[in-house]
């Protein structure tokens, strides 16, 4: 094993890239820009002029460092070819093989919520157990799944998309995804916000201090139910039956370990952890109603990390 290795999370808007020792130190962390002009034709050799610069500047030889590894925003094959990303611009190609030919390092690459999902297991939430669940609640609903420390990317790069489970019928509002009722358009942060704002409209009768905020959004509405709010403390509930109900889902598919929550809905804290943990019990088959849950501790680090956990 060599001593180094460098960690990537290739962002919509910006580019985060770690270099490591590869028993886990993170010795420098830094940000470039996404440069999504020309089909993203720029990410990959920005990122490896970038990478090059900061070896040069720790006095680093590329022959001392064991590979560089890449959380990508859209699903991977296991071969390392992505599938269309369509915020960077990205069609059909195979991304590891593009890198290793402009860096001259082995490089790895998968989703950018797996390899969260990975670096969380290796250094972060998940430490200590082989197989999580992560499930990253943030203005989308994300996942990731680890199964005996190896990331479960399934055929199409397409496991781990739990914001997309179907979990209502009779929903008219259209998801991002183009379907209709997925998990997201309930327990996002937008999704929170929007079943909030259709309650509150359709019971103007009700007291609830979130009728007169200007702006909603799920942080005033866990804020209000933490300040026993009748209204918001209901939402909180919603919002735990379902992602309890779809954990329990999740648990007779791949029954983790754990399940490892984050992402910035996550910071709602223990309100939010006790709902979602007392209601995937009331759901879950019983030999797994004792799954462990625990909060993500890496924030947007995670996908650095879990880029150097997929290279060693």
């Amino acid at each position: 094993m060599k001593q180094y290795a460098v960690g990537v999370d290739i962002g919509g808007t910006t580019v985060k890239i770690g270099l490591f020792e590869t028993n886990g130190t993170l010795m420098d962390t830094w940000e470039i820009p996404t440069n999504t002009a020309n089909g993203g034709a720029a990410v990959l050799p920005d990122i490896a002029a970038s990478v090059k610069a900061k070896l040069k500047e720790k006095d680093i030889l590329i022959e001392d460092v064991e590979g560089i590894g890449m959380g990508v925003p859209g699903p991977v094959s296991p071969h390392g070819m992505v599938l269309k990303c369509v915020n960077l611009g990205w069609g059909v190609f195979n991304v590891e093989e593009t890198m290793q030919e402009l860096i001259g390092v082995k490089a790895k690459a998968g989703n950018d919520a797996n390899v969260a999902a990975l670096g969380e297991m290796w250094q972060g939430g998940g430490k200590g157990y082989d197989s999580i669940v992560m499930v990253t609640l943030g203005t989308g609903v994300g996942g990731g799944v680890i199964i005996d420390g190896q990331i479960l990317a399934g055929i199409n790069g397409a496991a781990g998309e739990i914001g997309h489970m179907p979990m209502c019928d009779d929903e008219t509002d259209t998801c991002g995804c183009g379907k209709k009722g997925c998990l997201e358009q309930y327990t996002s942060a937008n999704g929170v916000t929007r079943v909030t704002r259709k309650y509150l409209e359709a019971h103007p009768e009700e007291d609830s201090v979130l009728h007169s905020v200007g702006e909603l959004n799920s942080k005033e509405i866990f804020d209000a139910a933490k300040a026993g709010d009748a209204v918001a403390l209901k939402m909180v509930e919603r919002t735990g039956d379902m992602l309890g109900k779809a954990l329990a889902m999740i648990s007779c598919v791949v029954d983790p370990e754990a399940f490892v929550i984050g992402g910035g809905m996550s910071k709602a804290g223990e309100i939010l952890l006790d709902s979602i943990r007392s209601h995937y019990q009331q759901y879950a088959f019983h030999a797994s109603k004792e799954t462990e849950f625990k909060e993500a501790v890496l924030g947007n680090l995670a996908g650095i990390y879990g880029g150097v956990k997929m290279v060693l």
